[in-house]
């Protein structure tokens, strides 16, 4: 009898090898209206944990809305929420402690410094870190015995940054916390978010409508305009799956889009301009992008272009 070989041993496929991540905020099918007007149409989103989420979208999108809405200041009128694994059901104020939140607009005591302000905040939090709010005052720069009324724009962000993450919360949520900075500072504050969230491994929510802060620290984004999502996923992706077409002097060839140009995609604007049809595409996932016959030509599209021609109305490229 020929001897017997151990055969090799095949590795079993757990799913508990390369878990998928799980998710700290989702959102289904969330609507809300304030009267007659719509601000959230069915928002669907999904932040998964320990990832930085860019939450992009025009003025006026609903991002806004949406955050109001995930806080508990405003309630939704339908759909589902589940943050942190646990369903919303009305006001939890043991789940709201594990939030940290930067408003637009911040409000404090004028007469109070930031090192008074932590102690007050402090109260409210059984987390609280005293010594960790005294790092990220030192990391930010904010002076902790100035009284708060003679802070700029730009520092009371700062302040109202140091005060949501003092208590070590597991998801941040920041609503468009720049507005009113200049460029420098802009890109400053996103750092510090950015470094503060890879430091901790925290699960961190912005919403902006500038594309360089997104494009710099988020590892997803999520596009809303009028209310629903319209893209969600990596910048990677989302560069490549819109396309630009132009054809100069198109009243010399069939007004036809070709097949090469429309198989598999969705058209997102067409329009003229100086005597060139650009037309701009999104390819649907698994579609492969083959060539476009001439006199059609691709033109590249910065992420500008690409979050215009995805919100804009029919505008000219």
């Amino acid at each position: 009898m020929p001897p017997q070989t151990k055969s090799a041993k095949i590795p079993s496929l757990s799913p508990f090898d390369n878990p998928l991540p799980l998710p700290a905020l989702t959102l289904t099918q969330v609507s809300k209206s304030y009267g007659d007007v719509t601000a959230l149409a069915g928002l669907d989103m999904r932040v998964d944990e320990g990832e930085v989420y860019g939450f992009l979208g025009r003025n006026g999108a609903g991002k806004s809305t949406a955050l109001k809405v995930i806080m508990g200041v405003t309630r939704a009128d339908a759909g589902e929420i589940s943050l942190l694994d646990t369903p919303m059901r009305g006001d939890d104020p043991a789940l709201r402690q594990q939030l940290g939140y930067v408003a637009q607009e911040q409000h404090f005591y004028e007469w109070m410094n930031p090192e008074r302000l932590g102690a007050f905040v402090g109260g409210f939090y059984p987390t609280w870190d005293n010594e960790e709010f005294s790092r990220l005052l030192q990391i930010l720069e904010v002076p902790g015995r100035r009284r708060v009324e003679g802070f700029s724009g730009g520092m009371r962000a700062k302040l109202a940054l140091a005060l949501a993450l003092a208590h070590r919360p597991r998801l941040l949520l920041l609503d468009e916390p720049t507005a009113g900075m200049d460029a420098v500072a802009r890109r400053e504050f996103i750092t510090i978010v950015r470094d503060e969230a890879v430091r901790s491994q925290r699960t961190t929510l912005f919403s902006s409508h500038l594309i360089d802060e997104v494009e710099q620290a988020a590892d997803k984004v999520g596009i809303v305009d009028a209310g629903r999502m319209h893209y969600e996923g990596s910048l990677d992706l989302l560069r490549s799956s819109v396309t630009r077409y132009d054809l100069p002097n198109p009243d010399a060839v069939d007004p036809e889009l070709p097949e090469s140009i429309t198989r598999g995609r969705v058209v997102l604007q067409d329009s003229l301009r100086d005597n060139v049809r650009s037309v701009v595409v999104r390819t649907d996932p698994g579609v492969q992008s083959g060539d476009v016959a001439w006199p059609w030509r691709q033109v590249p599209l910065s992420l500008e272009d690409i979050f215009v021609s995805m919100v804009g109305k029919r505008v000219s490229l």
